[in-house]
């Protein structure tokens, strides 16, 4: 059956294929009603090569194992919906957990999409920490390469900024002028202590080095099914130091996967005690 949709050819084979595909190489779990979203976001891909029927693109991707059109296939059924201090309940706790710890204070954003969050917990620990930022560093990870580039070019429009506090603005924020007018950028002091990286959460081998005060991962479970969800979670464990923070997303629940962690507060869940070294 074809798409209810214009000129190309989506059947529930194609749709079931590219269903087996994405959780295979992201853990993404599509459902049943996301054929529309599906069709919508790969038919630019198909357009690109010039293609009419799915089938034909699928067999392209699996005849080229290492093509880099999977990159281009993944990026296209990644959900990037964020925004500056999102579910902003977090960010008292992860400034009060820094003020609190001795030495440097490092932080995993494991769903860092187009840069938003990593740079709120940048300015979060900056104020925090008097505005010494030599002792902070965000590492910030995505699946997604497209949103990562944007993440790191670290411009977004003064609509993306309008609920930010006026003062933080200034402190963290350089705007724009002549053709950049309507546009600011994250301050250089700020951005030179988030890197960011591509990574996959299903990779057999993340190449994170040393331990984290915190790590979040935020409205990215929602996407893996539980046994993911759960090899994922335990695989954060060893990577936080003793009585470390994860974050998580407002509707993911965390005590009903791992009793690897504590809950804290309000989606906020703390590692107990002490662990042997990665």
């Amino acid at each position: 059956m074809a798409s209810l949709e214009r000129d190309l050819l989506l059947t529930e084979r194609d749709f079931s294929r590219i269903r087996q595909l994405i959780y295979e190489r992201a853990g993404i779990v599509l459902a049943e009603h996301k054929r529309e979203m599906v069709y919508s976001r790969l038919a630019k891909r198909l357009r690109h090569h010039g293609l009419i029927r799915f089938s034909d693109y699928l067999e392209r991707l699996e005849q080229r194992p290492d093509a880099r059109e999977w990159e281009a296939f993944t990026n296209a059924l990644t959900t990037n919906l964020t925004a500056f201090f999102r579910e902003a309940h977090h960010f008292p706790l992860l400034a009060e957990h820094a003020r609190q710890r001795s030495g440097g204070y490092r932080v995993w954003s494991a769903a860092a999409s187009t840069g938003e969050e990593p740079y709120s917990i940048a300015m979060t620990l900056s104020d925090a920490l008097g505005g010494n930022t030599a002792n902070l560093e965000v590492i910030a990870t995505d699946i997604d390469t497209e949103a990562l580039a944007r993440a790191r070019a670290g411009v977004y429009s003064i609509e993306q900024l309008s609920r930010l506090d006026p003062a933080l603005l200034r402190r963290h924020f350089l705007r724009g002028k002549g053709r950049q007018e309507g546009m600011a950028r994250v301050h250089p002091e700020l951005s030179r202590r988030v890197s960011f990286n591509a990574l996959n959460l299903l990779s057999p081998s993340w190449g994170l080095e040393g331990r984290f005060d915190a790590i979040f991962c935020r409205n990215v479970m929602i996407y893996f099914d539980k046994p993911t969800q759960k090899r994922i979670l335990e695989r954060f464990a060893p990577l936080l130091k003793p009585d470390g923070l994860l974050f998580a997303g407002h509707s993911e629940n965390f005590s009903q996967i791992t009793a690897a962690f504590r809950l804290r507060g309000q989606t906020v869940y703390q590692l107990p005690g002490a662990l042997t070294d990665v």
